[in-house]
């Protein structure tokens, strides 16, 4: 197994909610450095910069949806009156659909991506919870969560459950663990920050400095960088050729490795 033009490794790179410094700051960094970004969005943000957003489209950046209205739960003070805790499915299902007709109308585009606000994965709350899981495996080609301590294994990860580390606040000595066990397990690292900047920016800013020497190692070190969507497609032709390569296996026919190819 392994990863396009023999790569030894992936990196996406993901941004949420389609803050202001993300296209003040980030894409004309990403843009120098060469690589394509994933940005979450929400449609009224968008609407503030359509036209930065519809360039950043054009260059070749991916956008996703991030529900219309970014409940999350009520034990975060600014969302207890929008919080997940007091949805149903019926009710997020309405968040997912208002957000795709708004960023069809905004920017023309159907959205293939999805990241849980918060990375939460549920509504309701005890006896009346519900997992948001099979909602998104549903609607969209891949689910990001956040917050998670490790990369996504190519053969084992669900899409509709991305695993994604928190790149805000963090310098590239603080990630290079990471990067290390992902480069030596062949997996794929999704970092998901919110603001672009510098180091004397919040905590909830990811670093330019750290970009730019993650993008540096990776180049060093065989690591491809791209999208999410599409190195979701490579991985979902990759685990369904593996599924068929077992049952060949199991009937008898030898075959041999395989690699993961874009379609």
């Amino acid at each position: 197994m392994g990863w396009p033009d023999r790569h030894r490794a992936v990196i996406s790179l993901s941004f949420d909610d389609a803050r202001p410094s993300q296209l003040e700051c980030g894409i004309p960094s990403l843009e120098r450095l060469g690589v394509r970004a994933t940005f979450f969005v929400l449609p009224d943000a968008v609407a503030r910069n359509r036209s930065g957003w519809r360039e950043g489209l054009a260059r070749g950046h991916e956008i996703g949806n991030h529900t219309l209205t970014h409940p999350c739960s009520a034990n975060f003070a600014w969302s207890r009156q929008n919080s997940l805790e007091r949805m149903t499915l019926a009710d997020f299902s309405r968040e997912l659909s208002e957000a795709n007709r708004g960023l069809r109308e905004l920017l023309g585009i159907e959205p293939t991506v999805f990241a849980y606000p918060c990375g939460e994965t549920f509504v309701g709350r005890g006896t009346t919870a519900a997992s948001l899981v099979p909602l998104i495996a549903r609607s969209f080609a891949v689910g990001r969560t956040f917050n998670d301590i490790t990369a996504n294994s190519p053969a084992d990860v669900d899409l509709a459950q991305v695993r994604c580390v928190n790149s805000d606040g963090r310098t590239f000595d603080d990630l290079l663990p990471m990067l290390d066990a992902t480069l030596a397990e062949g997996a794929w690292l999704v970092l998901g920050g919110h603001e672009i900047g510098n180091a004397e920016a919040d905590l909830e800013t990811t670093w330019i400095d750290t970009i730019e020497r993650v993008v540096t190692w990776g180049r060093g070190n065989g690591v491809l960088i791209d999208t999410i969507g599409n190195i979701a497609r490579a991985v979902a032709a990759f685990q369904r050729e593996r599924v068929v390569t077992r049952e060949m296996d199991e009937s008898g026919v030898q075959s041999g490795r395989r690699w993961i190819t874009f379609r």
